[in-house]
């Protein structure tokens, strides 16, 4: 099992950044895929974006495309989310995810990490 503790959450303009970063534990960390899922009120969670093990590959979803990266450091057992550009519709609590494999159901991931807020003012 992989332990998940994000931080980096907060409040930010329309059009600006904010970068979330995940610092996980366990058993052989860098054996797991990592990636970021987000649930606004009233709303299922939703994929945003994956990285696999090596960081060799990176997967995001269409709508944060272009202006979210998705990064990992296996040497420090981090895997960061620069989001930039950022929309009203952004505003979410982000989640930390660690899987086997990439995942882009929440219903297949394995470990989760407590979450942080992200509200984006228009």
């Amino acid at each position: 099992q992989v332990q998940l503790v994000e931080s980096g959450g907060g409040l930010v303009q329309a059009g600006g950044s904010l970068r979330l970063s995940c610092a996980a534990s366990g058993h052989t960390v860098s054996a797991y895929a990592m990636g970021w899922f987000r649930q606004a009120p009233g709303k299922e969670r939703e994929f945003v974006a994956a990285v696999n093990w090596n960081g060799g590959n990176t997967y995001y979803a269409d709508s944060v495309k272009g202006r979210f990266t998705i990064s990992r450091d296996n040497a420090k057992n981090t895997v960061d989310l620069q989001m930039n550009s950022l929309k009203p519709e952004d505003t979410a609590v982000y989640y930390c995810a660690a899987s086997k494999l990439v995942r882009v159901d929440a219903a297949d991931i394995s470990s989760w990490g407590q979450g942080t807020q992200v509200t984006v003012s228009s």
